[in-house]
């Protein structure tokens, strides 16, 4: 059986969980790791689309979720089962290491892709900013794996599970941390570590979003943008790609002013298709751009986004 630690907010169940869901499922019997209240009757519905056989339900209290209480409770959860995955955000990673410490377990991180070959789990990752692609084998027992967002195309089960829900009591735990306060900050849209399709902005955009909000929002798209145009105040920090940002790996990624610092490069390098726009012919992001526009991005996206309505 595979357990997967289930993403989910007041905005539902996250769209990277259900990616992990379907790896799973190609993988053993799956099992949900649910933190927190018990899901409603939609999210439990919409785990059994995705083949869940049983939701274990851990009740943290809100004041309790920090990573050591997170850690514990996967540990509750999770006791039987050789195989953990997770999505590859900061949360996850931080509570599942706390686990994988303490159980002894084997841990790979941005993982793209998971497979048992000889009864032991290997995986997939992009490694020095997408400049190769690693196979990895974790020879303990136990391994907890943390996937990447968009890696696969998430896909319900040719048959539901059952979904059945098992309460597991909350664990006991003395620790020194004491969460103050817990925010769901979300953006407008399509969270931008799960969107397909991501329309970011830089220096080049003097602060003027609008455009790139218009782009993204006309390809479906999630809005992001560099250090540099946070830092600034033109955007709020939870829209930044970078190593220290988001990580993102959509199937499109439009650079709009962004020059390319490595920094950036190195949450962004792994899409699929880059296109990039930029008045400097030199730019570094052009190095790894698929398509490159050589020009003032108030003057090419207007253009861009008019052809596009015109196709529409």
């Amino acid at each position: 059986m595979i357990g997967v630690v289930i993403e989910h907010g007041p905005a539902g169940v996250g769209g990277s969980s259900l990616e992990a869901l379907t790896v799973a499922r190609g993988l053993g019997d799956t099992v949900a790791l649910w933190l927190g209240p018990s899901p409603s009757e939609d999210e439990r519905a919409l785990l059994a689309d995705y083949g869940v056989a049983e939701v274990r339900v851990c009740p943290l209290e809100a004041r309790a979720r920090v990573a050591s209480a997170e850690g514990a409770a996967i540990a509750a959860a999770a006791g039987d089962l050789d195989l953990v995955l997770g999505v590859s955000t900061f949360a996850t990673k931080e509570a599942l290491t706390r686990f994988a410490s303490a159980s002894g377990a084997g841990m790979v991180v941005d993982a793209s892709g998971v497979e048992i070959v000889d009864g032991r789990v290997e995986t997939t990752q992009s490694v020095f900013t997408a400049t190769y692609v690693v196979r990895s084998r974790i020879d303990a027992p136990r391994a907890v794996v943390l996937l990447r967002p968009n890696s696969i195309v998430a896909e319900p089960a040719p048959k539901p599970g059952e979904a059945t829900i098992v309460d597991v009591p909350a664990p006991e735990l003395a620790t020194a941390e004491t969460l103050a306060d817990r925010t769901f900050v979300a953006s407008e849209g399509i969270p931008l570590a799960e969107a397909r399709i991501v329309v970011a902005g830089g220096r080049g955009t003097g602060g003027d979003f609008a455009l790139v909000s218009e782009l993204a929002d006309l390809l479906g798209g999630a809005v992001g943008a560099t250090r540099d145009a946070t830092d600034e105040g033109w955007i709020g920090h939870e829209h930044m790609v970078g190593q220290t940002g988001t990580t993102v790996t959509p199937s499109l990624y439009v650079a709009c002013g962004i020059s390319g610092a490595v920094h950036h490069r190195g949450g962004m390098q792994g899409s699929g298709t880059i296109v990039a726009i930029d008045t400097d012919a030199d730019a570094p992001i052009f190095e790894i751009a698929d398509f490159a526009v050589v020009g003032d991005l108030f003057e090419v996206l207007p253009q861009a986004i008019a052809a596009l309505r015109d196709r529409s």
